[in-house]
């Protein structure tokens, strides 16, 4: 049975943010921690097509995250 796994790692001003924004989108066959600057988030299945649709729902996700956590850090200065 074929097995694929990947980690995306991107930067942010505010990782910690960003990372929470996202966990609660995660299916069960992802992980998303904040490491320092980064968010990092590693997807794994068992079927091909599945994994590229959970990394194309994640990257809209991302954006959106970001979106909000820019806004965010902007109102509380």
């Amino acid at each position: 049975m074929m097995h694929a796994e990947g980690t995306i790692t991107t930067l942010h001003d505010n990782a910690a943010c960003v990372a929470a924004a996202l966990t609660p989108d995660n299916l069960r066959s992802m992980e998303t921690r904040a490491e320092g600057g980064r968010v990092v988030t590693t997807i794994t299945g068992r079927q091909l097509r599945s994994v590229i649709a959970s990394v194309d729902d994640y990257l809209m996700n991302l954006a959106v995250a970001e979106d909000a956590c820019s806004l965010t850090a902007k109102t509380d200065r």
